[in-house]
């Protein structure tokens, strides 16, 4: 079915005529020092009327691929759905001298610059037949294939390469353009595909999993288990917070001597200040600790093991 389009410069007028359209291509830059003074009354007049945009630069192909990409690229400030176009052809006396290999290295640099500026974009590519059946010899276009005929009727370009947009009649001064998509929905929906989705929530196997207990005081130590098996196989990470909660004493202090076993033995014995005035006091656990020995004389010294 299809949906059609044009693409605007500055020969059009700030406000073209807009029925019947789904999308448009607006000139937004040539070279290194040209600006369409157009450009953004037409986008803006493009998006009032609902239309799909895209901005497109025609190259100066001996000039530095970066240096006229960062020129364009700086001209927009760029939004989700708005296409980037290179208008691949050299027919003017800028490029008429540009070797082929020049003309071909630079579309290719191009367009791989861009996308990695513009990775949530789609990056694409306009050229004629000639040029694309001539000049090009690698047949990559970036995200989409904008290519031009003469004589031929919308949506029948002639080429095999999957294409999106056909440039079908340049009658009365006004490119005239089809997309293969069958509605401006699509077209929209199309170009947003380049956002990320929204973050899903975390599971929960992803969230925090704890393990807590009060340390009785006395000689004897308490032991406490850490977490593993199949429930906890996702959690590669563990750690063991310490605190002291003495409601009334906020002065309160506590030496908490600790020691982790690794299934094979007592081992990294060391000591701990905890108060009930301060936060609390973490110790990373290894992998491969089974258990942790807390043993003090004070009141209110409490613990969790925290796995993620």
């Amino acid at each position: 079915m299809g949906i059609y389009g044009q693409d605007w410069a500055s020969y059009q007028s700030s406000a073209p005529d807009t029925s019947g359209l789904g999308f448009v291509f607006v000139k937004v830059t040539e070279g290194l020092s040209y600006v369409n003074p157009e450009w953004v009354a037409q986008r803006d007049h493009a998006k009032a009327a609902g239309l799909v945009w895209g901005a497109y630069h025609y190259p100066h192909m001996d000039n530095a691929v970066e240096a006229e990409a960062d020129y364009f690229l700086a001209q927009v400030a760029w939004k989700p759905g708005d296409m980037a176009c290179l208008d691949w052809e050299g027919y003017d006396s800028a490029n008429q001298g540009v070797p082929a290999s020049r003309q071909l290295a630079y579309k290719e640099a191009w367009l791989r610059y861009v996308k990695s500026k513009l990775p949530r974009n789609p990056v694409g590519m306009y050229c004629n037949t000639d040029y694309w059946r001539t000049i090009d010899t690698t047949g990559y276009y970036g995200d989409f294939l904008w290519i031009a005929t003469a004589g031929r009727g919308a949506g029948d370009p002639g080429i095999q390469a999957s294409w999106l947009f056909h440039q079908y009649s340049e009658e009365g001064g006004l490119d005239r353009d089809y997309c293969r998509l069958d509605s401006t929905q699509a077209l929209r929906d199309w170009t947003l595909s380049f956002q990320p989705g929204p973050t899903p929530p975390p599971t929960e196997d992803d969230m925090p999993q704890w393990h807590s207990g009060t340390v009785t005081p006395g000689a004897q130590p308490t032991v406490a288990l850490v977490p593993h098996g199949t429930a906890w196989s996702a959690a590669g990470n563990r750690r063991l917070h310490l605190g002291m909660d003495r409601i009334g004493d906020p002065g309160a202090r506590a030496t908490v001597r600790v020691a982790i076993h690794d299934g094979r033995t007592w081992s990294s014995e060391r000591t701990v200040e905890v108060s009930a005035a301060g936060g609390t006091v973490d110790v990373d656990l290894s992998p491969d600790v089974v258990k942790v020995s807390l043993q003090t004389t004070a009141e209110g010294v409490a613990y969790a093991i925290e796995s993620w």
